[in-house]
């Protein structure tokens, strides 16, 4: 394995296409190929081109308005920032533990989060294209479609969500940007009438979660040359393990594999993350390029995510979820899987691993407890690590003696992945596109390997499958040889 982003000789003769904007991302992103006379492709990038600067204007604000004001960073996964950030504040506040009724409620919480947003990727953002095709109809190819020809399925996605937001608003007090969780532990406690609200529909979601985790594995298996080589790269992965190696989205170690499942740290103590993990910048990107110290920054890079995470473990607590983990290993023939499209597959078992905990939760007697709050010894310095619906998230922060924030570092999911798609792209279009004529199912195909990642979407960018986005084949000196424009 190496840090195969390539850089072309005299790019100046070479004809350039570019993606931009690529379609359901948060915030601006675009992919740009560089190809000769021959339409051979020679480098491709996708550049996040944003700059949001939150590490920058938190800096001077009391920390305790932390866990609310970084959320704000996406209103897809509010959630997973919001809960990072209270466990970085944790330590800061000196409550290294929390009381286990306030450590329940922020489970509850994440676990609705994972379950909302896997819903909305896999059913309104990816069965488009699972289902009708990467090379599609596109006026066909959105949640419309879907719900025309699989008007239960849509309906299930939905409910689903809806069940997750739910879960949301009554522990976060809201189900978008709520203010639940804060330094210490929570500040809204979980009713009766509540708790019985949730377990009406329980065992209806932990159903229709088994069914999608069926689903994609029908359409994962009837495929496999497709879904196993699509985009397919090989690198080390990471996520957090929790105790006896489980699977654990709130709180763990840091694990990391190399492509071959080999242990390169296992057990790291995420305080001590830069000791392990470190951040490289390219000049054409405003995200970082996170990579293993030890491996170096070639060799070191990595992914996170649902593929990782459930290779990454060594069990799942629940019992069905346990039961669909490993029947994708026995797929996997014991080896790592690595194609981009296994993500799906891996989305669905943690959908249905984080409903079934939340059936566990709703009868655990402390979800109802009213002992919220706990704090110690002072302290200058925190980490926050969870596991978000994209991946492994870092919250970092240093505040000094009047509270004030003095340093914010944020590793998002999306930044641990950089790399990771950027390969991902690099393949599908050297094997897709690489001698065609630029259509638009082959520039679907370079968004299907991106949206596997399901890289910090926003809803708000989606409009029924017609984003605007406009490709041009220019020659060297400037003119247009070949344009197409989606509105």
């Amino acid at each position: 394995m190496t840090y195969n982003l390539e850089t072309a000789e005299h790019p100046e003769n070479l004809r350039r296409v570019s993606i931009d904007p690529v379609s359901r991302v948060e915030g601006h992103g675009k992919v740009t190929l560089l190809l000769d006379d021959h339409n051979k492709v020679h480098q491709v990038r996708l550049h996040i081109v944003e700059f949001r600067g939150f590490e920058k204007f938190i800096q001077g604000r009391p920390y305790w308005e932390v866990p609310v004001a970084v959320q704000r960073l996406c209103g897809i996964c509010p959630v997973s920032h919001h809960l990072a950030a209270s466990k970085a504040m944790d330590i800061i506040v000196g409550a290294r533990k929390i009381t286990p009724t306030a450590e329940k409620l922020r489970r509850l919480m994440h676990y609705g989060q994972m379950l909302q947003s896997h819903a909305l990727h896999f059913f309104h953002l990816s069965t488009p294209d699972l289902l009708f095709g990467f090379d599609s109809e596109p006026t066909r190819r959105n949640i419309v479609g879907i719900a025309a020809a699989y008007p239960d399925l849509a309906k299930q996605g939905i409910l689903l969500r809806k069940y997750g937001q739910e879960v949301i608003r009554m522990t976060a007090g809201k189900r978008v940007h709520g203010t639940g969780s804060v330094p210490g532990g929570v500040n809204k406690a979980l009713t009766l009438a509540e708790r019985d609200e949730l377990l009406k529909d329980i065992y209806q979601i932990i159903g229709w979660s088994r069914d999608a985790v069926h689903l994609i594995q029908k359409i994962h298996t009837q495929d496999p040359g497709l879904y196993n080589s699509f985009g397919i790269f090989r690198s080390n992965f990471m996520s957090l393990a929790g105790n006896n190696g489980d699977m654990d989205f709130y709180h763990g170690a840091l694990r990391a594999r190399d492509d071959d499942g080999n242990i390169i740290f296992d057990g790291i103590d995420y305080q001590e993350y830069d000791r392990h993990i470190a951040e490289a910048v390219k000049p054409w990107s405003y995200m970082k390029f996170p990579y293993i110290r030890s491996l170096g920054q070639e060799e070191g890079w990595y992914k996170v995510g649902p593929l990782a995470r459930v290779q990454n473990c060594d069990q799942i607590s629940t019992p069905l979820a346990e039961h669909e983990r490993r029947e994708f290993v026995d797929y996997a023939g014991g080896s790592p899987m690595h194609a981009p499209l296994a993500n799906h597959w891996t989305r669905m078992i943690e959908m249905l691993y984080a409903a079934e905990a939340i059936k566990e939760l709703l009868h655990d007697d402390d979800i109802l407890g009213t002992d919220l709050m706990t704090s110690g010894e002072r302290q200058l310095e925190g980490v926050g690590v969870i596991e978000a619906p994209r991946g492994t998230l870092f919250h970092h922060y240093r505040v000094n003696e009047d509270d004030l924030i003095t340093m914010a570092n944020l590793i998002v999911s999306t930044t641990n992945n950089n790399q990771a798609m950027n390969e991902a792209v690099r393949h599908v279009a050297k094997r897709y596109l690489s001698g065609r004529e630029v259509t638009e199912g082959l520039l679907n195909h370079i968004e299907v390997a991106i949206r596997a990642f399901d890289p910090c979407l926003s809803c708000a960018t989606h409009a029924l499958g017609k984003m605007p986005l406009t490709v041009e084949l220019v020659d060297p000196d400037g003119s247009i040889v070949h344009a197409l424009s989606r509105e």
